[in-house]
């Protein structure tokens, strides 16, 4: 009975031991992202209620510190589609709307400012 569940196991803490850990790199890029969304002054929808940008901020460093913890984000581009792009519990997407500009998913808003970081960096160099 018990080498019934060794197989199991074993595969499940090879799986776990193998999940690979955020880069710096990418680390440091989802930060300045949650750093220009908190200080975007934006407003950010979520499941159908407006939140401030730094509210937005929180949010979503509390799901990428749920992701890092369970191994489930590799890239900046991951995290933006696993964590701030849509609703976990209720599977809408977020929306993030500044000033008088249109709302747009907040994927959409997101992916644009990882452009401008990235040009940023490439100009630096």
């Amino acid at each position: 009975m018990q080498c019934r569940y060794a197989l199991p196991l074993l595969m499940f803490a090879m799986s776990s031991s193998m999940a690979a850990e955020l880069p710096a790199a990418s680390r440091a890029e989802i930060d300045a992202l949650l750093n220009r969304l908190g200080s975007s002054g934006c407003q950010f929808n979520r499941n159908g209620s407006w939140y401030s940008s730094a509210d937005a901020k929180a949010h979503l460093a509390s799901k990428l510190d749920y992701l890092i913890d369970k191994k489930k984000v590799e890239g900046t581009e991951q995290f933006i589609t696993l964590a701030a792009s849509t609703s976990s519990m209720s599977g809408k997407d977020y929306l993030v709307k500044c000033g008088t500009a249109q709302a747009v998913p907040s994927s959409v808003w997101l992916k644009g400012e990882l452009q401008a970081i990235r040009a940023k960096q490439a100009l630096a160099k």
